[in-house]
């Protein structure tokens, strides 16, 4: 009989201590806990680990070749485990091929709508293409001039795999004598050998002829035999023109507009004969950007106006701008905003064919006096971008280049055959433009014949199914074309989530990791229907979260603590919600029951009369609006998935502040201007991005602190007796690190069929450094031994050493004790890298003319950890500082001083300006969904506060 349980015995990946635990199956399950105490070790490095190590064990030795042999956690027995499959934040893809359609198979269905019931329709006349007859064809060859050399070629094979010895030993049985293999003319008794593994096109040719008076038979026999021989296919090759495609199938009866048999593969922009041949089916194509070229027109061409020409090694190019001024007699003082367009259409886009006279000195005195052609700067940016064989250069010139819609097919990414191709008057790229709730209507609301309803019944069928998965974990606002590798996490979790309801499996095991990350408490309810549909069908699902709804919902709940790091891996409640509030040791039981809340703050700070401005934004779904930040307040963005915050805060405003503020190179979203940018002096972007990419990086060097540890190591009376500078202290470089291993503490040996296998270097024993260096300590403790303390260690360990108690607290403030002063930044989550960014600003002196911006900084934060974190924040406003946040946290929305809630919808129905104001203010809004939700809180924690009050 099966277990009904998941009974995990022992636990110990991280900080688990020996956790063993009863999880019941077929039931929603929610791990919660602090950030760091161990719900992820649990959830993820001990179940989900476990059962992915027993489903690649249970493969064959060449198959686990492929996959790679995956280490046993640390665990001392798992029982009643069913197959696992985890649905995490990694982005989906970064290939520009992948799409919101093609990630979730709709596109596929969509493909094989259109080859089955779309209709060609001839893009120049308009008129549906039908099959042609051989009279229709004869016609149209013989409506060339007189004396037209053309040939009949049967195309045999077209773009399949495989030598084709037997199409080629038949053809020559056959009698015919030349072929066209690849584009190459040859003849039949040529050596011809073709590759297996690549696609090939073999074309016979019928016959060659010159356009003439009777021709029309010997013209219609040879087509008919083309015709048979290539499948209702047949190529006229006019010499010296283009060629022509026929086809028994499809052709427009005015111009000849051919296309290929209505195939599935037509319709691939990832396939040679879908995708557009200008952009290869990227859609875009990368060119000279003029606003990137010159960010700043208010500049003039003495003030370095032409970023790319600045002079950096070479005064190449600031000489040749000079010469080119000089000839056309250019003010090279005035403005380029003030500058004719004429002159300044020279500078950018050449002489043409006049020349120029151009002096030039090199650094060595050398001198070259000449007459040259000059061909502009956007020119000499491209031409220098395609010629380089250099990476700096090529990476150099692509900062002044920004992704422009293909002139063919104008961000389509399909040919012209594929794009003429309707049904119901939209081609199929037209359709993957519309939003998921739109493309779901389009389908359910299709005219189409008898026949071709009965066609397309059960791909429509489908379709529906999936859009309205999207639909569902609240995606309706997303397009099919939307690439992406610009969804964010939580977007890219729901959108596998929505695919593997599509494949309705049962007994399987899911592991969520925050599931309702980037989703507004509106949408909260579709997705926790979601996850207990997915259960009713027969799974287990165990869920990561800290979402309230989510942990209400929950058929079990277990609270990992009671701390984070070594304070926390053991499991301090479990059962329904309901009996973990009964439990008082329970922090997040207290949090449920209200014991504990986080208040309202009992005063906001003043409104101010400075304002940051925004003016006409109106990138992607942004309807012209113009927007005013409250310089020195905490400002929250809010409103539903989709709305345009992101759009608005991020593409805009960050882009554009960068550009001023610190000469940034990226291109800041459509927009107007912005105004009073002249009470800031700098613009903070604090992302969920990795804080390096190497396992050398670490809170410790990021902060900044290791370089004053270092200091104080090399301060101590050992290290000046040995003359030990602070160099030596370092891991990174030569003199006091493990030279065995160079400093990263493990070695790495390759395992052929095997993953790659990390053992401690033997030399230093993990620790990084030489013998000798260890040797000098502080307080009793090596360098090594410092960088192995948490945070919260470290702080007790230099708490008379105020630089680097300073340092230390900010990080412990963020919530980030647990932390090791030298754990890999690659070991860190998005959200804790996030916070040790704040944190490393939190040290700087403040000014009071920083914009801080934070988009969802409660990722993978508990209740509690999100009241230090808002105490932080409201910290950095004391200190007269601005801090943008956006987020969907009802808690962190209430503490705000000043809320812009966008909307009403996502997609095409947001990006306008629903309701501001205070959080109060926002409550009283009926047609803000952030207010509609915001009130009740507000409500409850006034209560809350007068009980507490009375107590």
């Amino acid at each position: 009989m099966a277990k009904k349980a998941i009974s995990v015995q022992g636990a110990r990946a991280h900080n688990l201590k020996n956790v063993s635990i009863d999880i019941p199956k077929d039931k929603l399950v929610v791990m919660t806990g602090l950030s760091g105490s161990g719900k992820s070790s649990l959830a993820f490095d001990t179940i989900y680990a476990e059962g992915q190590r027993r489903y690649v064990e249970s493969l064959s030795a060449y198959a686990r070749q492929f996959l790679g042999q995956m280490d046993k956690p640390d665990v001392d027995s798992i029982e009643g485990l069913s197959p696992a499959i985890s649905i995490d934040q990694k982005t989906t893809s970064r290939n520009p091929r992948s799409t919101v359609g093609t990630v979730t198979e709709i596109y596929d269905y969509m493909r094989l709508l259109y080859a089955r019931v779309g209709h060609p329709i001839c893009p120049t006349h308009d008129v549906e293409i039908t099959s042609q007859t051989v009279e229709q064809m004869v016609d149209r060859i013989t409506s060339f001039d007189e004396r037209t050399k053309m040939q009949i070629l049967s195309p045999v094979v077209s773009g399949r795999k495989g030598t084709h010895a037997k199409v080629l030993e038949n053809l020559q049985q056959e009698g015919y004598i030349r072929l066209r293999v690849d584009g190459e003319m040859m003849e039949i008794t040529d050596d011809i050998n073709l590759d297996k593994n690549k696609n090939h096109s073999i074309e016979v040719v019928i016959d060659r002829i010159v356009i003439k008076e009777g021709i029309e038979g010997r013209l219609s026999d040879s087509l008919e035999t083309a015709l048979r021989l290539g499948e209702g296919k047949v190529i006229v090759d006019v010499i010296g023109q283009e060629e022509l495609l026929f086809s028994e199938n499809h052709a427009c009866p005015i111009c000849g507009f051919s296309i290929e048999e209505l195939e599935p593969r037509l319709f691939s922009f990832n396939s040679p004969f879908g995708a557009c041949p200008t952009c290869d089916g990227l859609g875009s194509q990368l060119e000279v950007d003029i606003d990137l070229v010159i960010p700043n027109r208010d500049r003039s061409l003495n003030e370095g106006a032409i970023v790319p020409w600045e002079p950096i090694s070479s005064q190449y190019y600031p000489q040749l701008l000079a010469c080119v001024c000089d000839h056309y007699d250019i003010s090279m003082d005035t403005p380029v905003k003030d500058l004719p367009k004429k002159q300044l259409n020279k500078i950018l886009y050449g002489s043409g064919k006049e020349r120029i006279h151009f002096h030039y000195q090199n650094e060595y005195g050398m001198t070259r006096d000449t007459h040259i052609y000059f061909e502009g700067v956007l020119a000499n940016i491209e031409r220098r971008y395609h010629e380089t064989s250099s990476d700096f250069i090529r990476e150099q010139m692509e900062k002044y280049m920004a992704q422009k819609d293909c002139p063919t097919c104008h961000g389509f990414r399909l040919n012209e055959e594929a794009l003429s191709v309707k049904i119901n008057g939209y081609h199929i790229s037209q359709v993957t433009e519309l939003s998921v709730s739109d493309a779901h209507q389009f389908f359910t609301t299709l005219s189409l014949s008898e026949t071709d309803k009965q066609i397309a019944q059960m791909i429509i069928r489908e379709l529906d199914d999936r859009l309205s998965f999207l639909a569902n974990v609240g995606l309706d606002y997303l397009t099919l074309s939307r690439s992406a590798g610009t969804l964010s996490g939580g977007e890219a979790q729901r959108i596998r989530l929505a695919t593997q309801i599509g494949s309705a499996l049962t007994g399987v095991l899911y592991v969520l990791d925050e599931p309702s990350i980037g989703l507004h408490q509106r949408d909260n309810n579709r997705l926790i229907r979601t996850l207990e549909s997915m259960r009713d069908l027969g799974n287990t699902l165990i869920v990561v979260e800290h979402d309230e709804d989510t942990m209400l919902a929950a058929d079990h709940l277990v609270d990992i603590g009671p701390g984070a790091g070594n304070h926390g891996g053991e499991v301090i409640a479990q059962g329904t919600p309901k009996q973990v509030m009964k439990k008082k040791k329970s922090l997040t039981g207290q949090y449920l029951s209200g014991a504990k809340f986080i208040p309202v703050p009992a005063q906001r700070h003043e409104a101010s009369e400075r304002y940051v401005e925004i003016i006409g934004a109106s990138e992607n779904n942004l309807k012209d609006i113009n927007a005013s930040i409250p310089i020195g307040l905490f400002t929250a963005v809010t409103g539903v998935s989709g709305s345009g915050k992101s759009t608005l805060i991020n593409d805009i405003l960050h882009k554009r502040l960068s550009s001023e503020l610190h000469r940034g190179k990226e291109k800041p979203g459509k927009h107007h201007e912005i105004r009073g940018t002249e009470h800031l002096e700098k613009v903070i972007d604090i992302n969920q991005a990795p804080i390096g990419r190497t396992p050398r990086s670490n809170p410790a060097t990021y902060i900044g602190v290791f370089d004053d540890i270092r200091d104080v190591f090399a301060q101590t009376n050992e290290a000046k007796i040995r003359g030990y500078k602070k160099g030596r202290f370092s891991f990174n470089v030569k003199g006091g690190r493990c030279e065995a291993c160079r400093g990263d503490g493990i070695i790495k040996i390759e395992m052929h069929f095997l993953p790659d296998v990390y053992v401690p270097c033997e030399v230093c024993e993990g620790k990084r450094y030489n013998r000798e260096t260890l040797e000098v300590k502080y307080k009793g403790k090596s360098i090594a031994d410092v960088l192995d303390m948490t945070v919260e260690d470290a702080l007790h360990f230099f708490e008379n050493i105020p630089k680097i108690r300073r340092k230390l607290e900010t990080i412990y403030d963020v919530g980030l004790g647990y932390v090791q002063l030298g754990q890999p930044a690659t070991t860190l989550s998005g959200g804790e890298a996030q916070r040790v960014k704040l944190a490393s600003e939190l040290h700087r002196r403040s000014n009071g003319k920083s914009l801080y911006i934070l988009d969802e900084p409660t990722t993978g934060l508990h209740v509690d950890d999100i009241y230090r974190l808002l105490q932080v924040i409201q910290r950095m406003v004391d200190n007269g500082e601005t801090v943008i946040i956006i987020e969907h946290n009802l808690d962190v929305i209430k503490a705000a001083d000043h809320i812009i809630d966008l909307g009403p919808e996502g997609g095409e129905g947001g990006g306008e300006i629903v309701a501001t104001g205070t959080p109060e203010e926002l409550a009283e809004q009926k047609n803000s969904y952030t207010g509609q939700y915001l009130k009740p809180v507000l409500e409850r924690d006034k209560k809350r506060m007068q009980e507490k009050i009375l107590q």
